[in-house]
């Protein structure tokens, strides 16, 4: 039986924000369920590209958004522009996959969302994809976007990721103040990859309630992307990084995550080295849950405080 248990005798409130599961909630995650039980786990390979774009893609159209096809720092995207927004701040959004699939198309519902939310444009980069590019070539092109962000004269930057772009945009984060010219204000990262041991306790306590992931598929995609690289370096696994000196970063996730524990691990760590660092873990959650904005009420509830997070950030910088 998939529960929701807190079992963490060291999460305080005052890093980690529980959010109960509602009764709306609950009959729509076990519908979820029943559905992704016969695909459980076989998503591998570039041949998941396609399906995995498909179902990242219905998450439902935003109003007043208009997007644009764009090439900023050599890598090509999508802007994400709500109406009004302001022309001298930006999100830059890192999207998900497991750095074997996505797209910046596939992501634009979702991002438009985000922007909305903040009042803010934002965008999505294409970066490149294992296997035919595996690391660095992802972390070198989020780099690339990101100086070419400054270079349009932005005076502030907010960072966001999902998935494994939560795992790019920290470690993006991870090089450092002085890299970053002191113009990313704040990030919020979605259920990031922050360990690609997989050593994170909940790939074990988070088997069964997880819909999507098992352990043995994380790891033909992480081995697709890393090789033989130590998969403790910072810069691949930004759990192991130096995380002092980092922006005010809030961190969504669902307790029923085999990744749930990397999102805990890593704002423990942060907020431990002196950082402003939330994590609001919402229960009975699934990976990406908060693409079914319309449907589950946690993600119309967890879109408003990223929205209010990024937009303030943004506004008074």
């Amino acid at each position: 039986m998939n529960t929701s248990v807190i079992d963490d005798p060291d999460i305080t409130d005052t890093w980690c924000v529980t959010h109960p599961l509602s009764v709306q909630d609950r009959a729509l995650m076990a519908q979820v369920r029943v559905l992704t039980a016969p695909n459980k786990g076989r998503l591998v390979g570039t041949s998941a590209r396609e399906p995995f774009d498909a179902l990242i893609a219905h998450t439902e159209t935003p109003v007043d958004v208009i997007w644009r096809k764009d090439d900023v720092g050599g890598v090509a995207g999508w802007w994400c522009e709500p109406a009004g927004a302001p022309q001298d701040t930006a999100i830059l959004h890192l999207h998900g996959g497991w750095f074997n699939w996505g797209s910046a198309s596939a992501f634009r519902n979702l991002v438009g969302h985000l922007a909305r939310s903040a009042g803010a444009k934002a965008f999505i980069p294409d970066y490149r994809l294992a296997p035919e590019h595996p690391f660095p070539a992802a972390s070198n092109d989020v780099r690339s976007c990101y100086d070419g962000m400054l270079a349009l004269g932005l005076r502030a930057v907010a960072i966001s990721g999902d998935s494994a772009g939560g795992n790019l945009a920290l470690a993006l984060l991870g090089e450092g103040t002085q890299r970053l010219a002191g113009r990313v204000v704040g990030a919020v990262v979605l259920s990031p990859v922050t360990d690609l041991t997989l050593a994170s306790p909940s790939w074990v306590s988070r088997a069964e309630a997880d819909p999507f992931f098992v352990q043995a598929q994380a790891e033909t995609l992480v081995a697709s992307y890393l090789g033989r690289h130590d998969r403790r370096d910072p810069a691949a696994s930004p759990l192991f990084g130096e995380l002092a000196g980092l922006p005010p970063l809030r961190v969504h996730v669902g307790d029923d995550e085999t990744l749930r524990d990397d999102s805990l691990d890593y704002v423990r760590r942060a907020v431990s080295s002196g950082v402003d660092a939330q994590v609001d873990l919402w229960l009975g959650m699934a990976h990406g849950f908060i693409g079914s904005i319309g449907q589950l009420e946690a993600a119309d509830a967890a879109l408003e405080l990223i929205g209010q997070f990024l937009g303030d950030r943004l506004r008074e910088a």
